[in-house]
């Protein structure tokens, strides 16, 4: 599903690498936890999955592709298998929780009947169905998280990226994100979740990725 090789990430005028000689393997179906203290390179490696960011050497492998090189016209359609949930959300807060789901399948030119069903079934997998109309700022946290999770998995995606999901959540709340995470795991999708959660970490039993300075201080087994 994806694989990093030797791979680092140099800002300028940065004091250390982001990402220093990253060796790591998810496979297909798995659900990995990616943990570290903040600064630790969380984040910059999710970008460089999603392609938000290149590497300053090394070779990444995602969905069979050497993405380390791949030109930005080929980016939009690699895109279209993956799904992320940004950490901070990145909804548009004006418009409709449908609204918001549905620009996933816009931005693929999908027909607006096609739209209407799987935004719908989105939704209603995430326990919104019932506030779907309703304007995004006007929905708690915990229920706009649901929707940028319903955007995420609105295109089926064969990966997830799940920056810090339940960061801005209370406890009771990111269980329900996570056991939704894990359900959609079990339908076949490959998840990488970023987390400083302890509590997430011994609750559900995946394999655990942790970087310490940009480097892999363990991967698991």
């Amino acid at each position: 599903m994806l694989e990093l090789y030797h791979v680092s990430k140099v800002y300028e005028r940065a004091e250390r690498p982001a990402l220093d000689d990253v060796n790591l393997r998810v496979d297909k179906g798995e659900f990995v936890f990616l943990t570290g203290p903040s600064g630790a390179g969380k984040t910059t490696l999710l970008r460089m999955l999603f392609l938000a960011e290149r590497c300053s050497r090394g070779q990444v492998f995602l969905l069979g592709k050497n993405v380390a090189h791949l030109p930005l016209a080929q980016v939009p359609h690699l895109r279209r298998h993956m799904g992320v949930v940004f950490q901070d959300f990145k909804l548009i807060e004006t418009r409709t929780a449908e609204q918001n789901v549905a620009l996933a399948l816009e931005v693929q030119g999908q027909g607006p009947t096609l739209i209407r069903g799987r935004v719908f079934d989105a939704l209603k997998r995430v326990g919104l169905a019932h506030k779907r109309t309703h304007e995004v700022r006007r929905l708690s946290g915990g229920e706009q998280q649901r929707v940028a999770i319903a955007r995420a998995i609105v295109t089926d995606p064969m990966l997830l990226l799940a920056d810090e999901p339940t960061g801005n959540l209370d406890p009771e709340r990111s269980l329900d994100i996570m056991d939704l995470l894990h359900d959609i795991n079990a339908r076949g999708t490959t998840v990488v979740v970023a987390t400083h959660d302890p509590a997430l970490l011994t609750r559900y039993r995946h394999r655990i990725i942790a970087l310490q300075d940009g480097r892999v201080a363990s991967a698991g087994v």
